[in-house]
């Protein structure tokens, strides 16, 4: 059956701290047209078509379960070891279209946890790191270590979709010139490269305050 992508998301219920309905994709416009159902279809930022767009303006990709997107589970499939800190191979780096599905649980005493994409050099090239009390707010801080030296944080955030105690998935687009990040199936920010040798980004490690149930790598057409 070809599912749409705005027919599966129309099916799911609201994330946890969301409101209900279809939260928009980064590059929609609250009050421009809608898609052919109730909700705006949701597209990634840079996308025109009213249907859902991955850079590039190729059609987005199909579910990989039936009814859509598949929830973050509560715990480790069978045969999966997901022991935190995680660390995972990029055999052939980051390059264009390379999709990062990571699924879990935040602790319910979680102070942060932390996504980062290293070199085989030692160079951080995305440093992906929630913190649920900085100085007595949320924020979601990316930067990159270049040379044993921090660049310039990036803090701006539409929302903050983490909750203590709660599961979420993350996806991570990869292309030629930033990474793209949804959480819970909504667009939430980009990163734009600052290490431009995509193929020597070749390791991702992921720690801190977490639970992992599921991790997959896939390259979209």
């Amino acid at each position: 059956m070809n599912l749409n992508l705005s027919d599966a998301l129309d099916e799911k219920p609201a994330w946890p701290n969301q409101p209900s309905g279809n939260s928009m994709w980064s590059g929609e416009n609250p009050s421009g047209p809608r898609g052919s159902g109730s909700n705006p279809a949701p597209v990634w930022q840079g996308g025109s078509n009213p249907g859902p767009v991955w850079p590039g303006g190729s059609a987005a990709p199909q579910p990989s379960a039936p009814g859509g997107w598949p929830h973050p589970s509560p715990g480790p499939g069978p045969g999966q070891n997901l022991t935190v800190p995680y660390n995972q191979m990029l055999p052939n780096g980051v390059f264009d279209k390379l999709l990062i599905t990571v699924a879990g649980t935040v602790k319910p005493n979680a102070d942060k946890f932390t996504l980062d994409f290293n070199t085989s050099v030692g160079d951080l090239a995305f440093h992906f790191n929630p913190r649920f009390n900085d100085q007595g707010k949320k924020a979601i801080v990316r930067n990159s270590c270049i040379g044993k030296k921090w660049g310039k944080e990036e803090r701006e955030m539409p929302n903050f979709p983490f909750v203590q105690g709660q599961p979420f998935e993350i996806k991570i687009l990869c292309t030629n010139t930033a990474f793209k990040v949804a959480v819970n199936n909504s667009h939430l920010l980009e990163y734009r490269h600052r290490i431009m040798d995509l193929r020597n980004i070749n390791r991702l490690n992921i720690y801190n305050d977490i639970t992992l149930s599921n991790f997959k790598m896939e390259t979209l057409p």
